[in-house]
């Protein structure tokens, strides 16, 4: 499991109603929540994001609301990965529950900027900036975690596990 795509950079403390406004919350469409993520500080967001770019940010990423909804967004608009500083820590575990690969490594989150080209190992944690040639080492998933995700997230794991 790895990711690869064109980082799109954001600042710090990007909270989970900037993710996904509050208005759109009364939809449990996926796509529908992906065509609105983060059209309140990037609304050009969903046009110019390919499937499988990487969302990188800086400190306290996910803050605020404990909703799913806001990984769920980003997740379905095709991020295949969020790089920051650090996560709010309910939305790290939304994120893991939901299937969405994200990892802390503030060395990457200083040295991508956006539209930088980055490639991401998530049985090694090396995220590279192809762009800039430029490796950053964040922790691996643990094995149990990189299978949650490979599955789509908690529930589906627990699912195949019925199987």
């Amino acid at each position: 499991m790895n990711a690869h795509g064109i980082a799109h950079q954001y600042g710090d403390h990007v909270d989970t109603d900037v993710i996904i406004p509050a208005r759109y919350l009364n939809t449990q469409s996926h796509r529908e929540l992906a065509s609105h993520c983060m059209e309140d500080i990037d609304k050009d967001f969903t046009s110019k994001m390919k499937e499988g770019d990487i969302m990188v940010a800086g400190v306290n990423f996910g803050c605020g609301s404990s909703r799913e909804h806001a990984p769920i967004a980003i997740k379905a608009s095709g991020i295949s990965c969020v790089i920051a500083k650090n996560f709010a820590r309910i939305f790290y575990r939304n994120s893991i529950n939901i299937g969405l690969p994200i990892l802390e490594c503030p060395a990457a989150s200083e040295g991508i900027s956006d539209g930088d080209e980055v490639a991401v190992d998530f049985d090694t944690g090396v995220i590279a900036n192809i762009t800039k040639n430029e490796t950053y080492q964040a922790e691996p998933f643990p094995p149990f975690i990189k299978d949650m995700i490979a599955k789509g997230g908690l529930m589906a794991s627990l699912k195949a596990r019925e199987v």
